[in-house]
């Protein structure tokens, strides 16, 4: 079998301009940032990026790598609106198609399913229809008669997501209390890209529950130990509050230029140098 390990930089020199890129994760909960971070360091740019959106769609945006967002919403949990996609959307920087959190999913799982789109109740009577022009309905063609939102699927030309544990296959598998929809994100995309807080040879006797990620969807395993900060990935670690408050309340240029400058390994420096710093 293929060993799919890979780094970063080797993620992000298959990616170009004008792509579609999912990222799984939500809010500020299990997101790939390193993945992001490596994407920030390269001239890969006019993205439409679909994303339940927390810091990764902030970073993109004040980095200004992004033309189009399909999300629900985008937040950092603990600080309700991500400052940095705020003012960058206030600014007009990039085109927004703002819908329900059950269309995502659904749109996610048509993509997976090699469908045009999946009827969905999500968003009837709601103003996602007036802000959604382009969006349609359909009516069933059994006696109900119901209409239902067509939603689109969310085909990805690749996706990045991160988990606990991943193996040299493709495998992968989270140990926190939710999936996430990740093995959606990676089945609904071209190409997928799993970052991982270990990498293992095998995983004894996890609950298949557990294996969220299958090989046959991913196409490169990469090993980024704590690759998910500022976010959690639980049971491995929680959120950094001090360092997301630190993030949400510099202004870009002055916390890029700090943290964003170099390599990961840069950046986990920086970031351990601020703690110490603030203890």
């Amino acid at each position: 079998m293929t060993d799919k390990t890979m780094t970063p930089e080797d993620v992000v020199a298959r990616l170009r301009s004008g792509m579609t890129l999912g990222i799984g994760g939500w809010g500020s909960r299990r997101k790939p940032m390193a993945l992001v971070r490596a994407l920030l360091r390269s001239d890969v740019t006019d993205l439409t990026v679909v994303s339940y959106g927390g810091p990764d769609v902030g970073l993109l945006a004040a980095a200004g790598k992004i033309r189009r967002l399909v999300t629900a919403f985008v937040t950092l949990d603990s600080i309700p609106l991500e400052p940095h996609f705020r003012a960058a959307r206030q600014a007009g920087a990039f085109e927004l198609s703002e819908v329900d959190e059950a269309m995502v999913m659904w749109g996610l799982r048509a993509a997976a399913n090699r469908l045009p789109f999946l009827p969905v109740r999500a968003g009837l009577g709601s103003d996602v229809m007036r802000v959604n022009p382009e969006l349609r309905t359909v009516t069933s063609p059994y006696e109900d008669g119901e209409t239902f939102v067509a939603m689109p699927a969310l085909r990805m030309d690749a996706a990045l997501v991160h988990v606990n544990r991943a193996d040299r296959l493709g495998n992968g598998q989270y140990l926190g209390p939710d999936p996430y929809f990740d093995d959606l994100f990676c089945e609904a995309a071209d190409s997928a890209y799993v970052s991982c807080e270990e990498l293992v040879a095998d995983f004894g006797t996890a609950a298949p529950q557990s294996l969220l990620v299958k090989r046959h969807a991913v196409t490169g395993v990469v090993a980024t130990p704590h690759g998910a900060h500022f976010t959690s990935c639980v049971p491995d670690y929680d959120r950094d509050e001090a360092f997301q408050k630190l993030y949400a309340t510099t202004p870009w240029p002055e916390f890029a230029a700090r943290f964003l400058h170099g390599d990961e390994k840069s950046y986990q420096s920086a970031v351990q140098t601020w703690h110490e710093e603030n203890a």
